[in-house]
């Protein structure tokens, strides 16, 4: 019995030490920030000011020559359409002519993965690799997500920061700390049933 005792007592001890590390490291650990030179760069709906300047800038840095801007197709903000706020946007930017919208019906970033291999199709054509552009916090579980999704197409993932939303040292502030529990749960959720399912 003080040997079963002393097993239970020692797997806490090692639980506790691997959440404490994994929280403490856990804040980066959701971050990829790897731009690289692709076809064309998608910045996924969702936050609307940091990631599509982030998407602007990595096209006008040469990254790629091509983006598409996802707006969610039924969303309406203050009675205007935001698929159309979204390409009036976009039309008032200096590289209009390299950047459109793609329409997101899905609520999911698996559904919107789905409508982006559709828009890339019908608006880009053929494409060897992609740059995702989202939050910080949503770039690992958007990479893993959408090269599942889409197969055969290379993926990277640029991080839009946005310092009331999220930090490295979530634990520092209220906001980060529920980004931080709510994207683990989602990134935990996604490799243990929604990557299994048809």
């Amino acid at each position: 019995m003080a040997k079963s005792r002393g097993n239970r007592l020692l797997w806490l001890v090692v639980f506790i030490v691997l959440a404490v590390f994994a929280g403490y490291e856990g804040g980066s650990l959701l971050i990829v920030d790897r731009p690289e030179k692709a076809d064309a760069i998608v910045v996924l709906a969702g936050e609307t000011e940091q990631r599509p300047a982030r998407g602007l800038q990595l096209l006008s840095d040469g990254l790629a020559t091509r983006m598409l801007l996802d707006a969610p197709a039924a969303t309406q903000i203050y009675h205007r359409s935001q698929l159309e706020l979204a390409r009036q946007f976009l039309r008032s930017q200096p590289a209009a002519d390299h950047l459109s919208v793609c329409a997101i019906v899905g609520l999911s970033t698996r559904d919107e993965a789905r409508d982006v291999a559709g828009c890339l199709k019908a608006q880009v054509g053929p494409v060897h690799s992609v740059l995702i552009v989202t939050s910080d916090f949503h770039t690992r579980r958007a990479l893993a997500i959408f090269r599942h999704e889409i197969p055969g197409v290379a993926f990277g993932a640029a991080a839009a920061y946005d310092p009331a939303q999220y930090g490295t040292k979530w634990w520092q502030h209220r906001q980060w700390a529920k980004t931080f529990f709510d994207e683990c749960v989602r990134l935990v959720w996604w490799y243990g049933v929604d990557r299994w399912r048809k």
